[in-house]
């Protein structure tokens, strides 16, 4: 099994060669305007474009927790949205994140990173805005992802 490896430096412009698969996680509001969204929206338009229309339909399709919307924005490089945030704000029932709904969006993303043969990359996913705790998410990761091979680099931005 392999392990995560750790860097310094800007997930929106992953390391190494071949598909890669550009992880983050979203609030089940349809609310796109603070933390790394802005840092994906600022390189390519299409990964906020198709999370709203996403949001927009969601009553007819699979837009909800643990969902994943894979939006391509280059010939190699994907990003995936996955709604794993109840709201946007802390409130009387705790911090946005949902680690049940991360969890299981990162079942889907090792699913999809494997059929294509890509690793994945991110920022610590859940424990920004969504008020998580990076104990809780590192093993998910661990399970959904690295058991199964598939390479993950974490960016600790600068």
């Amino acid at each position: 099994m392999g392990e995560i490896n750790y860097i310094r430096g800007d997930a929106t412009a992953p390391h190494g060669r071949g598909v890669r698969v550009i992880a983050h996680v979203c609030n089940d509001l349809g609310g796109w305007g603070k933390g790394f969204v802005l840092a994906i929206s600022r390189r390519w338009p299409e990964p906020e474009a198709a999370y709203r229309r996403w949001h927009r339909e969601r009553a007819s399709n699979d837009f909800g927790l643990g969902a994943v919307q894979y939006v391509l924005v280059g010939p190699y490089t994907w990003v995936a949205n996955m709604v794993g945030r109840r709201g946007i704000r802390a409130g009387s029932k705790g911090v946005p994140v949902r680690y049940e709904a991360i969890d299981t969006a990162l079942g889907a993303l090792g699913e999809k990173a494997a059929e294509l043969g890509a690793s994945v990359h991110m920022p610590r996913i859940g424990c920004g805005l969504a008020g998580g705790t990076w104990s809780r998410i590192e093993p998910l990761i661990a399970e959904r992802l690295v058991a199964r091979g598939i390479p993950v680099t974490v960016y600790d931005h600068d």
